[in-house]
């Protein structure tokens, strides 16, 4: 089901609320705020349970700037939780988080825009423009169209499409040229375990050795996307 945020006039920003675990993006996002909004009253919050906190303690704001990687939640559910919390209250997810079935997923839910972290404070300028106004800001990048994402993948995409969350990861680390025992390290896992999944991998990618592996992911991001990220996407999806 969609959910549709109640339309606020422009200029009508006077409260936001920035629910975001990391304290210097945070506060460099609250000074972007009064740049844009005079005497805005800003309350932050670091995961879901403070920003809830606030909303019971009488915060009612204008606007919610939203982090969905947060350490007390899963998935989107965050966000959920706080838009059935002030279903009349725009909610601007602000973001690392890039993938577009992401960006999709949270629009569909409700959310009053996207806006990557690296955005720049020109681009958040803009946004908060579009949101004040009541309308809803997608980047251009994210807006569904007829593309590469609607036709069927080749065959290598739809392998490493198919990849495990782990063996996603391992993918990743052996594309960046980390041996196995620095993969086992940076993933917690015994340097057998890395070796059996790379096995598996290898197997199910249709490859030889990790070089070709390598080869296969690059030339498949190149052609249709991201294809790893699109994976770690669903993971974060099903959470």
């Amino acid at each position: 089901m969609k959910h549709d945020p109640v339309a606020q006039p422009a200029g009508r920003i006077k409260s936001v609320m920035i629910v975001d675990d990391h304290p210097l993006y945070g506060d460099a996002l609250a000074s972007a705020m009064r740049h844009v909004f005079q005497d805005c009253a800003i309350e932050t919050a670091q995961s879901l349970r403070e920003a809830l906190a606030l909303l019971d303690r009488g915060v009612d704001p204008d606007l919610v700037m939203f982090d969905l990687k947060l350490p007390d939640v899963s998935g989107i559910s965050g966000f959920q939780s706080l838009r059935d919390r002030v279903p009349g209250t725009p909610i601007l997810v602000i973001s690392s988080l890039t993938s577009v079935d992401i960006v999709h997923a949270v629009m569909d839910e409700g959310a009053a825009g996207f806006l990557p972290k690296d955005a720049s404070a020109q681009v958040l300028r803009q946004v908060l423009t579009e949101v004040s106004a009541g309308r809803k800001y997608l980047p251009k990048e994210y807006q569904k169209s007829a593309g590469p994402r609607d036709v069927p993948c080749a065959p290598g995409n739809q392998k490493l499409a198919d990849l495990t969350p782990q063996q996603t990861k391992i993918m990743k680390l052996i594309c960046a040229g980390k041996p196995n025992k620095q993969i086992a390290y940076e993933l917690n896992l015994a340097e057998a375990t890395v070796k059996a999944h790379i096995t598996a991998l290898l197997r199910r990618l249709g490859v030889q050795n990790r070089t070709q592996a390598a080869v296969l992911v690059e030339s498949a991001n190149l052609d249709n996307g991201q294809v790893i990220g699109d994976a770690d996407a669903r993971a974060f999806l099903s959470q």
